[in-house]
C-alpha cells in the first residue's frame, strides 16, 4: 500500500508533463511561395492566406505564405512539391511550361498550371543621385545589386545584361543582395544602384528614395524596345510621378505581371476554393495593398498566363460566364 502510494504523485507529475507538452504544428493545406517580406510577392499571399483563413466557408482549409527567393524558386519548389502554390513573374512562368532559360536543363513543366494574374510589376531602376545615372547605360562602371540567385529580379536582370551584352566584369560591383537588404546598402553607399522588378508603390523602394534621396531612372531604348517586342510576356509600363518623394515625374520602364500558378496536383477542389475566395473578396482584396487598387477581372483572367488553367480555376471562371467555349 505504502508502495502505490508513492507512486500516485509520481504518475501525476508525469500526466502534468504530458499535458503540457506542444502539440504537434498544423501542417497548411495551402502553401504559397511568395518572394520576400519586402516585396509585393509576400503581400499577395499573405492577403490571399487572410481571405482564405478568415472565409465562413465550410472549406476546412488553411493557408500559410512561405518567405522564398523570389519567382525562379518558386517554381523549382512547386517542381519539387515543398509548395502547392505560388506567384510567380509571368516571363519565368512562360519559361517554366516551355523548358528554356532557367529551365532548360529540367525541361518543361508539364504539371505547371495557372490561377489568375495579379499586379503589374515595372523593372525599376533606382539609384543615388550623386552616381550620375540618368539612363541604363550608364550602370556601366558602376557598382550594382543585381538581386539574388533565384529572384525574379536577378533573372530579368540577367536577361537585360543579355540584351545589351553585358557580363557582370562591366560593373565595378555585381552585389547579390536580396530585395529586404538593397535599399540600406544603397543607402550606406555599398552600391550606386539596385533593380527590382516589383509592383508599386513598394516600400524597399520608398525606403531607398526616403532615406538617401534616391531616384527612379528610366529604363527604355533601342535595346529595350527589342526586348519587349520579341517577346510576349513583357510590356512597356510607366511607374506614375509622385508615388514616391523627389519623384515627381512618371517613369517609363518595362515589365511583367504577376500570376498566381499551381501544381497539378493541387486538388481541383483546393483550387476552385482559392479562385473563388479571390474573386468573391475581391474589392476587400483590393484594399489590402496600392498595388492591388486597379484590378481587373478580365485582365486577371488572361494576361502573363501561358500555363494552362488549373481545372478548379476553369470550373469557377465557367460558372461565372467568363470562360467560353
Amino acid at each position: 500500500m505504502i508502495a502505490y502510494r508513492r507512486c500516485i504523485p509520481v504518475l501525476f507529475a508525469a500526466l502534468a508533463a504530458l499535458l503540457w507538452l506542444p502539440l504537434p504544428a498544423q501542417t497548411a493545406d495551402l502553401s504559397i511561395g511568395t518572394a520576400s517580406r519586402a516585396g509585393v510577392y509576400y503581400q499577395v499571399g499573405r492577403a490571399l492566406c487572410r481571405l482564405i483563413n478568415d472565409s465562413d466557408a465550410e472549406h476546412g482549409l488553411r493557408c500559410e505564405t512561405q518567405v522564398t527567393g523570389g519567382s525562379i524558386a518558386n517554381l523549382r519548389g512547386l517542381r519539387a512539391a515543398t509548395m502547392n502554390l505560388a506567384v510567380v513573374q509571368s516571363d519565368w512562368q512562360y519559361h517554366a511550361i516551355q523548358g528554356s532559360g532557367p529551365f532548360q536543363t529540367a525541361g518543361p513543366d508539364t504539371e505547371l498550371r495557372a490561377l489568375f494574374s495579379v499586379h503589374g510589376e515595372p523593372f525599376t531602376l533606382v539609384a543615388r543621385r550623386d552616381a550620375n545615372i540618368t539612363q541604363l547605360d550608364d550602370l556601366i562602371g558602376q557598382r550594382v545589386n543585381i538581386g539574388n540567385p533565384g529572384s525574379g529580379q536577378r533573372a530579368t536582370m540577367e536577361v537585360v545584361m543579355a540584351a545589351k551584352n553585358w557580363t557582370l566584369a562591366d560593373f565595378a560591383l555585381a552585389n547579390e543582395l536580396p530585395a529586404n537588404q538593397q535599399s540600406m546598402a544603397l543607402c550606406h553607399d555599398r552600391v550606386n544602384a539596385m533593380v527590382y522588378t516589383v509592383g508599386h508603390p513598394n516600400d524597399s523602394v520608398a525606403q531607398a528614395v526616403r532615406l538617401c534621396d534616391a531616384r527612379l531612372v528610366e529604363v527604355s531604348d533601342r535595346t529595350i524596345d527589342a526586348l519587349v517586342d520579341g517577346r510576349p510576356y513583357y510590356a512597356y509600363m510607366e511607374i506614375p510621378g509622385g508615388l514616391y518623394i523627389g519623384n515627381p515625374d512618371p517613369v517609363r520602364t518595362f515589365g511583367v505581371k504577376a500570376t498566381l500558378v499551381a501544381s497539378a496536383q493541387l486538388e481541383e477542389e483546393a483550387a476552385y476554393t482559392v479562385v473563388r475566395t479571390l474573386f468573391e473578396n475581391l474589392e476587400r482584396f483590393k484594399t489590402l495593398h496600392p498595388a492591388f487598387a486597379a484590378l481587373v477581372v478580365e485582365d486577371m483572367l488572361q494576361d502573363g498566363l501561358s500555363a494552362p488553367l488549373h481545372p478548379g480555376a476553369e470550373r469557377y471562371y465557367r460558372e461565372q460566364g467568363w470562360l467560353q467555349d
